[in-house]
Order: structure tokens, then C-alpha cells, then sequence
């Protein structure tokens, strides 16, 4: 009687402890990696669920020109990621992104990381979206299914450059925007909304030369925009160079761009907008990727930094709203636009934003 009771209470032990080791299977890489990107040092003594990826520089087939970007291969790799940069000189070598990079690669997913030169010189011409795609295209011809993730003003040219793609399981956007004009309105004056909402927030004077980079390409005469591209530079370097004897000689394009960049008031930003050179209106229209949401393929995931003073975070808002409710969408109220925000913030919100990581985490790491 004694021999069945234990083999019963054994039994009983196994089944409430099934769950556990289910979970811990589940969700054991996802609690690892989140635990990684909010604490970096963890990464150090955290195991890699696939062991450690092999990184190799590849060529991708562009089309008129070759595509750098880096590879990182677990040895079984189940499904890949291709991941976006932002505005950044280091492109697809920035620090941030080469730790992201890893982290996916040592829990499984084969990554793929391509340079995308026009955002890494502060500018937006359209060739990203292409460049994207066939950054997709070769990562769907080493292994299936492929997930693609932009970050910032990478997010952009990366969804349209999915909308198309059936290969594409997964699409993600961090710190993204849904339309430019709404993003210029915010760099110059620092309002923003969605609906009644009205929001309004300090702005950051470098993003004002950002934004000015952006736009030098797509002044029409040559010799505005080699003006507006030499006060950038400057500005970029030093936002406290005067630069008024170079913009003493601009032309109408030149002082209508400049205009634009230097305004402060919220209501005088649709006719500065309308006074732009026709290429500038239709590529801020062009590179707006809210009107394809709706045929975006696979799972969609959204995550914005509540405090984010480059993109604001209804950007992300009007996306999800934008994709009927498929989305799943987080707005961290402890990030701003690059990582978490100053310890001090409140224990309650960084407990909050520690679950929507996880969930985040979950769903870059689903294979489904």
C-alpha cells in the first residue's frame, strides 16, 4: 500500500511540475534575452540557448550596386531577422546594434544586418527601400521564416519595403514613425497628437539639423542644396556655428527648407510644408509608410519610448491604429528613444515596462 502511495505521490509531483518545465521551456529564452537587453552586463554570464553565432560580412545583391552587411549564424538556426539601423554614422556596425544582433543570434534566429548608406549619412532618398528588400530577399533564400525589424527612421523605409514581400513572417517597428510630415511638425515645434490628444514636449535643437540633412537631397537646385549641405554639416558638428553668411545665399528652395527647420510655431508649420520643392513634398510623402500598414504580412509588432524626443511615441499610435487591431503595440513609459530613461523613474512603471519587454521579446522570438 505504502509502495503505490508513493508511486502515486510521485506521479502527482510530475504532473504539477509539467507545467513548470513547460514554461521554463516556453518562455525560459525569452525571460533570458529580456533580461539581457535591460541589463546588459547579465549577457555576460546568461547562457546562449544556440551557442555562440559565427558573424561574417556578406555582399547582398542591390541591383546597381552591392549591399554590405554583416551575418550572424547560430549553428541551427530556426527562422531569421533582418534588422534596420537608424540615423547613424556607425550604420550597421553602431554598437547597440551589434549587441542586439547576438543577443538574437545566440537564442537561435540567424540575423542579418545590412549597411544602409543613406541612413548612415543622415538622408533619405528612397533607394533604402530597395535596399531593404533585397536585404529581405537574401535573408529568405538562407533559411524561412523571416522577420524584419526597424528602429527610428529605419522603421519607415523598412515597413514599406515589406509590404510586398509573402516571404516575410514577422514585421516589427521600434521607435518608428507613420507620416513625416507628422515628424517634422514635431522636431521644429515639439507638439504632437492623435486625435483630441494633444501633446507637447521639449525638443532637442540637434534634431532641427537632422531633420536639415534629410531634406538637402531633395532641394532641387544644385546650388541650394550644396548651401544647405555645408550649413548641416556645420551645425551637425556644432549647432552653435553660425552659418549666416552661408545661408545669406540661398536661393527661394533653399530659404523655403531653412524656413521650415528653423520654425518654432506649431500653426505655421502646413504652409511652410506646402512651400517646399515639389521632390521634397513627394518624397515626405513617398517615405511615409502609413498607407501600407494594412498589407503588411505576418505578425506586426510596435514599441515606442513614451519620452522619445526624435520620433514621438503617437507616431507608433497611428500605426497600430492604422493596422485595425492586429497589432500588438507598447508604449514604455520608462524609455525615450535609444534605451530606458534615469533610474528615479517610478518602480511601477518599470515593472509595467518590464512585461511589455517580455511580451515584446516573445513575439521577436515566436516562430510561428
Amino acid at each position: 500500500m505504502r509502495s503505490r502511495a508513493r508511486r502515486l505521490a510521485a506521479a502527482a509531483i510530475a504532473a504539477g511540475l509539467l507545467p513548470l518545465a513547460l514554461g521554463i521551456v516556453r518562455f525560459g529564452p525569452t525571460l533570458s534575452l529580456s533580461l539581457a537587453l535591460a541589463a546588459p552586463r547579465t549577457a555576460t554570464w546568461l547562457p546562449a540557448a544556440a551557442g555562440e553565432p559565427a558573424r561574417e560580412e556578406v555582399l547582398v545583391d542591390g541591383g546597381s550596386r552591392p549591399i554590405h552587411a554583416d551575418l550572424y549564424r547560430p549553428a541551427r538556426p530556426r527562422g531569421g531577422l533582418v534588422l534596420v539601423h537608424g540615423l547613424s554614422q556607425a550604420g550597421h556596425r553602431h554598437p547597440e546594434m551589434v549587441r542586439l544582433a547576438r543577443l538574437l543570434a545566440r537564442h537561435g534566429r540567424m540575423v542579418l544586418v545590412p549597411e544602409i548608406p543613406g541612413l548612415a549619412a543622415y538622408t533619405l532618398g528612397g533607394r533604402e527601400v530597395e535596399e531593404i528588400r533585397s536585404a529581405i530577399r537574401h535573408a529568405a533564400a538562407l533559411v524561412r521564416p523571416v522577420g524584419v525589424v526597424g528602429f527610428s527612421f529605419g522603421a519607415g523605409p523598412a515597413l514599406l519595403a515589406t509590404a510586398e514581400e509573402p516571404s516575410v513572417s514577422l514585421v516589427a517597428s521600434f521607435g518608428g514613425y507613420a507620416d513625416l510630415e507628422h515628424v517634422v511638425a514635431f522636431v521644429t515645434t515639439g507638439v504632437h497628437g492623435l486625435g483630441d490628444r494633444r501633446h507637447v514636449q521639449r525638443q532637442e535643437e540637434y534634431n532641427r539639423w537632422k531633420l536639415l540633412a534629410l531634406l538637402v537631397g531633395f532641394t532641387e537646385n544644385l546650388r541650394d542644396r550644396g548651401l544647405l549641405g555645408a550649413v548641416a554639416r556645420r551645425k551637425l558638428a556644432n549647432p552653435a556655428d553660425d552659418t549666416r553668411a552661408l545661408e545669406g545665399d540661398l536661393g527661394r528652395e533653399g530659404r523655403a527648407v531653412l524656413a521650415l527647420v528653423r520654425n518654432r510655431s506649431p500653426e505655421a508649420v502646413p504652409a511652410l510644408l506646402a512651400a517646399l520643392p515639389p521632390r521634397a513634398r513627394r518624397a515626405l510623402d513617398d517615405l511615409s509608410p502609413l498607407r501600407v500598414v494594412p498589407r503588411l504580412p505576418g505578425r506586426l509588432l510596435i514599441a515606442h519610448g513614451e519620452g522619445d524626443p526624435s520620433i514621438p511615441f503617437t507616431e507608433s499610435l497611428r500605426l497600430a491604429q492604422a493596422a485595425g487591431g492586429r497589432a500588438r503595440v507598447a508604449i514604455l513609459e520608462t524609455f525615450h528613444h535609444t534605451g530606458p530613461r534615469p533610474l528615479w523613474r517610478s518602480v511601477p512603471a518599470r515593472v509595467a515596462d518590464a512585461a511589455r519587454l517580455v511580451g515584446l521579446v516573445d513575439g521577436l522570438l515566436a516562430s510561428r
